[in-house]
């Protein structure tokens, strides 16, 4: 089997599961609980407390409606399956597909409920973080990876530049 062949099943697997959870996290929270209602769980610092964003991540753009996050979505989707296939950095792949997978969890929100169902919550030295989701800690923790493992292939592409002078 050609090694393309499987990272992209590896990944299909793992999109798959991703957004499974994903989705049945929030499916789990709007039957057990009610919009805006918040359950402690660590005092003054973590909640789940359910809310429903219209926006993008952390309720930006939350004006812009759904077509627009269809359209941004659907071309985020596209490029992230080109790069995904015109790279044989199997660390590249793996960011990407954790970014894809949060990317198609908010998109079925979008689609079916017209907002995304959001939960996590917490406060930090009495400030309040944005509510998120499963989703969106794929599509951060994805980019942030993609950006560690790019300086890191920077800074050897230097070390292996400067060896040769």
């Amino acid at each position: 089997m050609k090694e393309h062949t499987k990272a992209s099943i590896a990944s299909s697997i793992l999109i798959v599961l991703l957004v499974a959870l994903d989705q049945w996290t929030k499916y789990a929270i709007t039957v057990h609980m009610k919009l805006h209602q918040s359950i402690e769980v660590i005092k003054n610092f973590f909640y789940i407390t359910y809310v429903q964003n219209t926006g993008a991540g952390f309720s930006i753009f939350e004006d812009y409606g759904k077509v627009f996050f269809a359209v941004l979505t659907l071309i985020a989707l596209i490029a992230i399956m080109y790069y995904f296939y015109h790279t044989k950095d199997r660390k590249v792949q793996f960011c990407l597909t954790i970014i894809f997978a949060g990317a198609i969890g908010n998109f079925i929100d979008r689609m079916t409920l017209g907002y995304v169902v959001d939960f996590f919550s917490f406060y930090f030295f009495g400030w309040g973080f944005p509510v998120f989701n499963i989703a969106d800690i794929c599509i951060s923790v994805g980019f942030i990876l993609l950006v560690i493992v790019s300086i890191i292939d920077e800074v050897k592409k230097e070390k292996t530049w400067k060896n040769k002078r």
